[in-house]
């Protein structure tokens, strides 16, 4: 089984920069004018997950929360220090989570769309 999260937007350039530049993704695909939409594919060669990003000329309709989250889990100390930098080095600051598990145990930030990301350590 795979995992496709999906959802619309109109932010394709700020998203690949946030997702792929930021956050160490990869576009794995994209496509172009299928029934209106075009879409863009992010994640990691043979994760067995990807994110997808869809526009179109409807506007989105976004109604997230505090607590709507992608968590990503990093194996290492040392890797999730680097991701952090990265991420920083890249003007995306942390933002205080609703939950506090994830003050706790995470960093939290927030991708152009106004959607949150933790990024935490396997534990």
């Amino acid at each position: 089984m795979k995992l496709r999260v999906a959802r619309h937007t109109n932010n394709f350039t700020s998203l690949i920069e946030f997702y792929c530049g930021a956050l160490g993704l990869e576009q794995l695909g994209e496509f172009r004018d299928h029934e209106g939409y075009d879409g863009i594919f992010l994640g990691k060669e043979g994760a067995g997950w990807h994110l997808e990003f869809t526009k179109s000329e409807g506007a989105p309709n976004h109604h997230s929360d505090d607590d709507d989250l992608l968590v990503y889990y990093v194996e290492t100390e040392q890797e999730y220090t680097e991701l952090n930098q990265q991420i920083q080095n890249k003007g995306f600051q942390p933002v205080e989570p609703a939950n506090p598990y994830w003050k706790a145990n995470g960093t939290t930030y927030v991708d152009p769309d106004g959607f949150r990301i933790v990024l935490s350590i396997r534990k």
